[in-house]
């Protein structure tokens, strides 16, 4: 079997969503025609593969989630959104008058953010970006970006690439899912193969699929707030907060220790 071409699978799938959000867009679509759903594959290394609609990332404030509002209402001074995507929370912070740059490795999510309107945005890792000269007061890792932490090896790296961008006092503003109050064995199971592997139960192995496209496989994490708090164990970074109105959903605040 052919395996499928490695590319911007992000950036092809948000620049569909966008073009078929509003009629317009680097691919406008043809003839008229009813626009074809632009769905995100996710494939875990278990076999599972799940789809969702795309159209999320582009969504306005009223078809946030509500923690989607109160971590905006925990930003202050120079924002660094990491993973900013097509901009949804980046430009609302823009519109509130906020300094706001938005981090993302996909260039075509950062092209359709540049053409939703958000002014400061940059293409490069975290890891890359640390050795920038700017520094922010609060980072973002919304969407569930926490899990862009990736599990015990990742995560000092990532945290220590955001101590080097930081301002002193500066904040994390991450949600997470905790995984552990399913009970569908499908996931059950995985969170047991896990660990056989000496994994976090939730640490997921993944890659994503739209149409032709694949990315690499990568670690992707989900964990609850006991396992985030002894990950970062040891880092620049402690846990202030764990905000869990929404569960299985969360939202933490770490601080930077002086």
């Amino acid at each position: 079997m052919q395996q499928p071409p490695i590319g911007d699978v992000f950036g092809e799938m948000i620049r569909d969503a966008y073009a078929v959000r509003t009629g317009v867009g680097p691919r406008p679509l043809a003839g008229g025609r009813v626009p074809r759903p632009v769905i995100e594959v996710i494939e875990r290394d278990d076999g599972l593969i799940n789809g969702a609609p795309a159209d999320h990332y582009l969504g306005e404030p009223d078809e946030w989630q509500p923690h989607d509002h109160r971590a905006l209402r925990l930003c202050r001074g120079h924002v660094l959104d990491i993973g900013v995507g097509a901009g949804r929370h980046a430009l609302e912070l823009q519109r509130r008058g906020m300094a706001v740059t938005g981090l993302d490795t996909s260039a075509g999510a950062i092209e359709i953010a540049r053409r939703r309107g958000l002014l400061d945005t940059v293409v490069a890792t975290i890891d890359a970006y640390a050795a920038a000269s700017a520094r922010y007061d609060t980072f973002l890792l919304l969407g569930n970006n926490l899990g862009l932490l990736g599990g015990p090896e990742r995560a000092p790296v990532v945290l220590d690439a955001l101590a080097r961008l930081a301002n002193p006092g500066a904040r994390i503003i991450a949600q997470g899912t905790d995984p552990y109050g399913t009970t569908d064995p499908v996931h059950v199971s995985y969170h047991q193969f896990n660990r056989e592997r000496g994994r976090l139960g939730g640490q997921l192995r993944l890659r994503l699929r739209y149409r032709l496209l694949a990315t690499e496989w990568f670690d992707y994490l989900n964990c609850s707030a006991a396992e985030l708090e002894a990950l970062i164990e040891g880092t620049r970074w402690r846990l202030r907060s764990v905000d869990e109105q929404d569960r299985p959903y969360y939202l933490a605040v770490m601080e930077l220790v002086e």
